[in-house]
């Protein structure tokens, strides 16, 4: 567009001189009436047949495990009881523990030492961009789904979270394999210290890995989140997407491990439920509760976590 508009502008400067140097008497002549400017429609997005695979492919898992039984949207009920010790031992792991090492990324399993508490203490602004990939009607259907979605993970947290168009910290990008470029250029205007190996990721995400998120800290503050970028995978039907998005801002929240006992939870890996669950509020619930404060290490915050969670569960100690 830019290239566009700079060549008309050289074009008209062009005739204007023309029209100067033209000799013969000058008089005023009728206006005649300008051509309706032309309208430059944009060449249709084709996704590549690589792109085209990954759908299909997600499609097939997405029909497989609704076969199953799993991508449940109910939030747990009565043949998913939990206590108050389950409620403990599921949030130390997903808490105090990470799936990966920090520098080491998807390549290296973190060393199971545990690691302190991190959250966020500013309001948590959600920025959602869209590769060129996405039409139209799933970008309204997303959009409106991240924004129901903060709305909730305030209420549940008590902390302030919600959408914005300024100034975000939490970059929610929704792209498709044709869009690799565009997240990357993207991640290096919005982190500039962002690694090669971190753009290579967002570049060049395995199959397997259904989305991404990635939470930083500041360098004064480093268990405070102040930046996070997660990436949703436009290939994917509307059920894994929407489940994508659940997971992955909730994780970002401070919530950085999955366990194979949570249940029912979307922090496990078993795909059993899709979207977030009565579990996993209360989990949200204690992280974002005031006794608990970023830096904890997990031996200093057991006792209060057995408070909070024994509340939570209108028990007695």
């Amino acid at each position: 567009m830019i290239g566009r508009l700079q060549l008309a502008l050289i074009l008209g400067a062009a005739l204007a001189l023309s029209a100067c140097e033209q000799g013969g008497p000058r008089t005023s002549l009728p206006p005649q009436a300008r051509p309706e400017r032309v309208a430059v429609q944009a060449k249709p997005y084709e996704p590549s047949q690589r792109s085209i695979d990954l759908a299909r492919y997600y499609v097939a898992v997405q029909n497989d495990l609704l076969t199953q039984g799993l991508l449940r949207t109910d939030g747990g009920g009565p043949d998913t009881p939990f206590s108050v010790d389950d409620l403990i031992e599921d949030f130390e792991t997903i808490v105090f523990y990470q799936e990966y090492s920090r520098s080491g990324g998807i390549n290296y399993r973190s060393d199971g030492t545990s690691v302190a508490l991190s959250r966020w203490t500013v309001p948590v602004r959600l920025g959602v961009e869209f590769g060129d990939s996405v039409p139209e009607d799933k970008r309204e259907i997303d959009q409106a789904g991240i924004d129901n979605y903060a709305q909730r993970l305030s209420r549940i947290t008590g902390h302030s979270i919600f959408t914005t168009r300024t100034n975000p910290n939490f970059h929610v990008f929704v792209a498709g394999e044709d869009d690799r470029t565009f997240v990357q250029d993207r991640l290096r205007k919005l982190i500039p210290s962002i690694s090669q190996s971190e753009l290579e990721l967002f570049g060049n995400l395995p199959r397997s890995f259904y989305c991404l998120v990635v939470s930083v800290a500041g360098r004064s503050q480093p268990y405070n989140y102040a930046h996070a970028v997660a990436l949703i995978r436009a290939e994917h039907p509307d059920l894994v997407r929407l489940s994508c998005i659940h997971e992955e801002i909730a994780q970002g929240l401070g919530m950085p491990n999955d366990s194979p006992h949570a249940r029912p939870s979307i922090f496990n890996d078993d795909d059993e439920f899709a979207l977030l669950t009565s579990h996993d509020e209360l989990l949200l619930k204690m992280l974002y509760d005031p006794r608990l404060q970023p830096g904890m290490s997990l031996e200093e915050a057991r006792p209060i976590i057995r408070t909070i969670a024994t509340e939570l569960m209108g028990e007695e100690l």
